[in-house]
């Protein structure tokens, strides 16, 4: 049950002031505000590389995200939409971050997801490849995780793929992988 707040109705034509019960304003969350903190300060200063935003102004915890393809790789000249999903126990666990825009990438999942260290669980790693340090840690904030993103973009982890066929022809066929992420810029450029 929601908690009440008291008000105090002026008098209106002689007859005395009445109370009433009114559902008292909702108080953010800790996630939420934290969320809203990190949203004012891109908005404030802006980080080169990217834009993010809210996807509806009522909900702090799904973002909106423009990351334009890094110089001197292969997506420059792109702009890739993705979107970043936040848990309500934010900054205890990460977001979920997905491209909207078709990516080839190494570690993007064909689904869209972003497959970086500081978006996995904090811990250990279950397979022992990651270091617990390299993992998500509370102090992450929206703008290092894009700036991570963006320098994954600009060199691919081969190592631990989550598209094993981009990472195959990264490998094996560069050429054939640039041409590839070529159209994937055309595309999103048209929309």
């Amino acid at each position: 049950m929601p908690a009440l707040l008291l008000l105090r109705r002026p008098l209106t034509a002689g007859i005395s002031a009445a109370l009433c019960a009114v559902p008292a304003p909702r108080t953010m969350d800790n996630a939420s505000l934290l969320l809203m903190r990190q949203l004012k300060e891109l908005t404030k200063n802006p980080v080169e590389g990217f834009s993010a935003g809210l996807v509806d102004d009522s909900n702090p915890f799904k973002w909106e995200v423009m990351i334009m393809g890094p110089p001197d790789t292969p997506y420059e000249g792109g702009f890739f939409q993705a979107t970043m999903t936040f848990p309500t126990d934010y900054p205890n666990l990460p977001p979920d971050m997905r491209f909207v825009s078709e990516f080839w990438h190494p570690n993007v999942y064909q689904d869209g997801r972003v497959c970086i260290s500081i978006l996995h669980a904090p811990g250990d790693d279950q397979y022992g490849y990651e270091k617990s340090s390299e993992r998500w840690r509370p102090i992450h904030s929206i703008e290092s995780i894009i700036v991570s993103v963006i320098a994954m973009i600009a060199s691919p982890n081969d190592e631990s793929p989550a598209n094993i066929d981009a990472a195959k022809m990264w490998r094996e066929n560069n050429a054939e992988f640039n041409k590839k992420v070529k159209k994937c810029v055309r595309r999103s450029q048209e929309m």
